[in-house]
């Protein structure tokens, strides 16, 4: 059902954990199948110096909250705010029609955590 690229990520998934002290904080929780994301943020001159995240749920929406990290790093605040889930699914290889919720879910996650920054500010 998944690629070698999803497997991976979800076998080996990069920047996982938080950051203490973190810049911005974003969750999500998907209703329909439960995943619950969070991804935190470190900025400085408005670029993404770093991005960890934890995640419950399945092996796309861990896969996804890896890729998203890895894609996200090292870019301006609002490179990331255009980052889509089909970004993130293309990055991956592509996902099972069922499982692109799981992408979108980690890249509304990211978007929560910029949004959380900027309101500090």
């Amino acid at each position: 059902m998944y690629n070698d690229i999803v497997l991976d990520h979800f076998s080996n998934p990069r920047n996982t954990g938080e950051i203490s002290n973190a810049d911005g904080i974003g969750k999500v929780v998907n209703a329909s199948d439960g995943d619950n994301i969070t991804i935190y943020i470190k900025v400085i001159n408005n670029v993404l110096t770093d991005i960890k995240f934890k995640t419950f749920g399945c092996g796309a929406a861990i896969a996804a909250s890896s890729m998203i990290t890895v894609i996200a790093k090292g870019t301006t605040l609002n490179e990331a705010l255009l980052i889509t889930n089909e970004d993130v699914a293309n990055a991956l290889g592509g996902l099972p029609p069922e499982k692109l919720k799981c992408s979108n879910t980690a890249a509304d996650a990211l978007h929560n955590a910029i949004v959380n920054y900027k309101s500090k500010g």
